[in-house]
């Protein structure tokens, strides 16, 4: 199979199984900077959604995958930065469910749910997860930091009104960030602030890989319990799962494929060789570490490679 331009994986998700992903906008297109992101600064502020990419090249794309009969639990639309800036959202959904009738998950900030056509179309997933990381303005600010065009307000009593009218999975997940959102304090107000929505799961986050800004760490195991106990909450934190999954022959190619959408450490890249029975893995890294094109970062003892 040849590298794909929209369609990615199946990878590993620690919320939906096997999820192979969908991106239907270009690289870093968000309306968020915010200072956990693994994907690095967003190069592409933007609030208005765009027809990036046709429809058709998209749905084309997903068959030839689904063709290979691969094992996948879920169809996710995720995006190289907020999926919801892609105007044909309700139009790739819907032919998406032509199809499979795997479940359709959208992962999102929610921050354009205050735009009709944006909110019509999220109705139309059957997993909604939106991040949830400010329980007021200036956390709000702090952690995502929007596009100016952004109200806090807004967007909330969105998110609120959706809770109760999706018909859905509404799983909620929050980022926590050691020093910045972290205390019993903090805890309280998002335990306060989570009352106003109707959801099904919250998952509790702490940065495993590499961020956008040095200054984020993850918050620690007991914390991270503290939170749990306090929101309960899910957390899904320091967990690792093994299951990438590409139809690209050539083991190298195969590897760049997958990190050009989501960054993947050494032990990843490790597990991913054993599953498909590569002998030579010293060679793999070796043409990793020589590829100048491929970024290498260490962070809390594990080098996470990406395109």
């Amino acid at each position: 199979m040849t590298m794909m331009k929209f369609i990615y994986g199946p990878i590993p998700s620690r919320r939906l199984g096997k999820s192979l992903g969908i991106s239907p906008i270009p690289k870093k297109t968000c309306n968020y900077g915010c200072v956990y992101c693994m994907l690095n600064i967003t190069t592409n502020m933007s609030t208005t959604p765009h027809m990036h990419y046709p429809v058709a090249d998209i749905i084309a794309e997903l068959k030839q995958v689904l063709d290979q009969n691969l094992e996948i639990d879920v169809i996710s639309i995720v995006g190289d930065g907020e999926p919801t800036l892609y105007a044909g959202l309700a139009a790739l959904i819907s032919n998406i469910r032509l199809l499979t009738d795997k479940p359709i998950a959208l992962i999102t900030n929610g921050a354009l749910l205050d735009v009709k056509a944006v909110y019509d179309a999220c109705l139309l997933v059957d997993i909604f997860l939106p991040s949830v990381n400010g329980y007021d303005v200036r956390s709000f600010k702090r952690i995502n930091r929007p596009h100016r065009s952004i109200g806090f307000e807004s967007i909330t009593n969105a998110l609120a009104r959706f809770s109760h009218e999706f018909k859905g999975e509404l799983w909620l997940e929050l980022m926590l960030i050691k020093g910045i959102n972290d205390s019993m304090d903090d805890f309280l107000k998002y335990k306060s602030f989570f009352k106003q929505f109707k959801y099904d799961r919250l998952y509790l986050n702490t940065p495993i890989r590499v961020p956008t800004e040095s200054f984020v760490l993850p918050v620690e195991d007991d914390v991270m319990q503290l939170a749990m106990d306090t929101l309960g909450g899910i957390g899904i934190g320091d967990v690792h799962t093994n299951g990438f999954v590409s139809a690209i022959v050539d083991d190298f190619e195969a590897i760049v494929s997958l990190i050009k959408r989501h960054p993947m450490n050494q032990h990843e890249i490790d597990h991913f060789l054993d599953d498909r029975k590569v002998t030579d893995k010293v060679a793999i890294f070796k043409r990793l570490h020589d590829d100048a094109s491929i970024i290498k970062q260490t962070y809390r003892g594990y080098v996470t490679y990406r395109k």
